[in-house]
């Protein structure tokens, strides 16, 4: 595995554990030769992997809407950013770059990223199978993860595409399960 999307929210949050998940994963990227693809902001939980993972000496590629720039403050700090005209051509090029995805803490952005990424691939848009992992150690995604349960009792997905969106308590666990997913179709990087 070559990239790691990771969605998370421009703010930090009222948890301080959300801010100390970001480090860890940033950390375990650059150790592992993982590179970071992210949002492009210098700010929250976002700013904080990017600034993690290049301190422990990996890559960042970042990629921001032009019109995020009053809110989102671009991070020039990284290996690469892409500023791009809109959220539509934010998400289809960190979705082209990635081999899959994992999502810390966020809102309303890091949500549509999530269902977004899960969408793309039940509808097979991605080029190769990918996963979404839901990463948190206090609970943060449950409600989530059961209200997917509770749609699949209710028949709207089918229990193979709900095994898209899968739940980590560790950085190390997240890329376990993404690892998995690639080498069972045999996926080692983007080509």
């Amino acid at each position: 595995m070559k990239r790691v999307c990771v969605f998370c929210g421009s703010n930090d949050g009222t948890v301080p554990g959300h801010t100390d998940l970001a480090i860890e994963l940033g950390q375990l990227l650059a150790q592992r030769d993982i590179e970071l693809v992210y949002g492009g902001g210098e700010v929250g939980l976002m700013g904080t992997i990017a600034a993690t993972t290049m301190a422990a000496g990996g890559k960042v590629i970042g990629v921001i809407p032009q019109g995020l720039f009053s809110t989102e403050i671009p991070n020039e700090a990284i290996t690469e950013l892409h500023k791009v005209p809109d959220m539509h051509a934010r998400k289809s090029l960190m979705y082209a770059l990635s081999d899959g995805f994992i999502a810390l803490p966020g809102g309303l952005g890091t949500l549509e990223e999530v269902f977004e990424a899960a969408t793309w691939t039940q509808i097979k848009l991605h080029d190769r199978p990918k996963r979404v992992v839901l990463l948190d150690r206090d609970g943060f995604w449950d409600q989530m993860t059961n209200f997917l349960d509770s749609v699949v009792d209710a028949g709207f997905i089918r229990s193979g595409n709900r095994d898209i969106i899968h739940h980590a308590n560790t950085p190390s666990d997240a890329l376990q399960l993404l690892t998995e997913v690639n080498e069972v179709e045999g996926i080692t990087s983007l080509n």
